[in-house]
Order: C-alpha cells, then structure tokens, then sequence
C-alpha cells in the first residue's frame, strides 16, 4: 500500500470529507475515505442531511399532538443520527474525526461543507439508481464545491492507487484535476497521460510539469469516437491495472453535455473505475 513519505508531507490531503447516506454504499465509501485519512493523516469529516418537508396543507396545532412539521422533523433528525452512528461505526475511535449535520438539502450542504476539505469522497451515482434524500447530487457537488471529487463506484471500499491514468485535455478543468490529484500521484507506483485526439506536445508538457515534482509518467496518445471516449478511458486504465483516472470536468458546459453526451456524463454515470475530477 502507497504511504506517504516524510519528504511528502507537503503533498498531502490535511482534510478529507465524506458525505454520508444509509444505503450500503455510503458505509463502504466511509471506509475508503477513513483508509485514506489514515495513508495521509488527514482530518476526516463526515456531513450529512436531509430536507424537512413543508405538510401541504394547513395545520391548526392541537396541544398534545405532534404537528405534521414536527414528525418531519423527527424523522430528518433520525435519519442523520443513523447516518452518524454508520459514521462513527467506520472510524472506530480515531483521532481527527469530525461530524457535521443539517436538517436542509444534502448536496447543498456539502457544497457548503467543502470549504473545510481538500478533497471529497462521493458517490458515484448511476441514472436509474434510486436517489434517496440524504444522496448528493455527483454533478451538482463537481460543479460547486470547488474542491476535487473523488467518485467511487458501487461496491468500492478500498483505492490502492499504485497506479493512476490521467485522462489529458488541454482545458482549465484538467489542470485543476491534475493539482488537486498531486498527492496520490506522488505515491503512485505507475503515471499515465492518455490524451485522445488532442495534440502530443500538450500530453508531453504535462508528462514534463510532473517530473518536475519528482513522478514519472508515460505517454500515449489514442483516437477513438468522442462517444468512445469514456470506455475507451476506461479500457486504457485496466489495460494498465490501474484504480483510479484523474479528469476534468465538465469542460463544456453542462448543459451541452447532458443534451449532447460528454465524458463527464458518462463517466459519472459508467465509470468501473474510482474518478478523481475537478471543474
């Protein structure tokens, strides 16, 4: 397992948050986020919330009996306590925990949250999965948060990140995905910049910034469809035994990609793989 070198300690993630829901998939994400709070003796913090619901209809207050708001209320509050205790079952009794709650929406609560975290652990969430109340919106939380996301699929509870592809395009969103990747890179044992149609000499100076940290990456350039990029990404990385893709995202607008297709979209929606992004 990569560990982090005393030379290193500038390049590490001193804050990591994680937000929390109650599907199985929120506790294997806090696992992986507290294994990697502990490679790089990060602060670990835990959000969660859940909206309360207005009745729809007007409500006299009959003393002795709860009101329809205060039922909500009581199930928010329910809900965000079994997320914590799932929270607090994970990180046992590490030091450096933190847990923060809200009765409000929960991805904008983590945008919020954010502020305090150099890096994000988030579910990736497919189209046709079930999106509960307390689930935080993938896109919403890349686009906003201002922070890198790391997206971990279904299933996934641990990222070894020996080796890692960067997914190259010359646009502010993969310089950002780049910097804010840097101390997984660090630790990684194998670097790769696939770019796919883009002109070499733009893969080659990112393969040149990077040795000037000290990592070592290869080069290759792939011409696939631009529908075919995400599996073609994804393909790359296993052919390389890799665990984790770095990208941009969103580098058109939003709105293009989700009327037209984009990487972004299909990554979020299709990725086997654990995705670090940025926008």
């Amino acid at each position: 397992m990569p560990t982090v070198h005393p030379s290193q300690a500038q390049s590490r993630y001193a804050s990591i948050m994680v937000p929390m829901d109650l599907s199985a998939d929120g506790v294997r994400r806090a696992q992986l986020a507290t294994d990697l709070a502990d490679r790089f003796d990060s602060r670990l913090i835990g959000v969660a919330a859940h909206p309360i619901a207005p009745p729809l209809y007007f409500e006299t207050p009959v003393p002795g009996i709860e009101s329809a708001i205060d039922l909500e209320k009581k199930n928010a509050s329910r809900q965000i306590a079994a997320a914590e205790a799932a929270f607090r079952k994970v990180v046992g009794t590490r030091n450096r925990i933190e847990w923060r709650q809200a009765h409000g929406f929960a991805t904008e609560f983590a945008i919020e949250q954010a502020r305090a975290a150099d890096l994000i652990v988030a579910s990736q969430k497919s189209p046709g999965e079930a999106v509960n109340a307390m689930s935080v919106h993938p896109g919403d939380l890349v686009m906003a948060a201002g922070r890198p996301v790391l997206f971990v699929p279904a299933g996934i509870e641990f990222l070894a990140a020996k080796n890692i592809v960067i997914a190259w395009k010359d646009t502010r969103e993969a310089r950002r995905a780049v910097a804010g990747a840097m101390p997984f890179l660090k630790a990684a044992e194998g670097v790769s910049v696939v770019t796919f149609g883009t002109d070499e000499r733009d893969a080659r100076d990112v393969c040149t910034y990077l040795a000037c940290h000290g990592i070592e990456a290869d080069m290759r350039r792939k011409d696939v469809a631009a529908d075919a990029v995400a599996e073609e990404l994804m393909r790359a990385a296993e052919a390389d035994a890799a665990d984790l893709v770095v990208c941009g995202a969103y580098g058109h607008s939003r709105a293009t990609e989700w009327a037209f297709g984009g990487v972004t979209r299909d990554l979020l929606a299709n990725a086997r793989l654990c995705c670090l992004m940025a926008h």
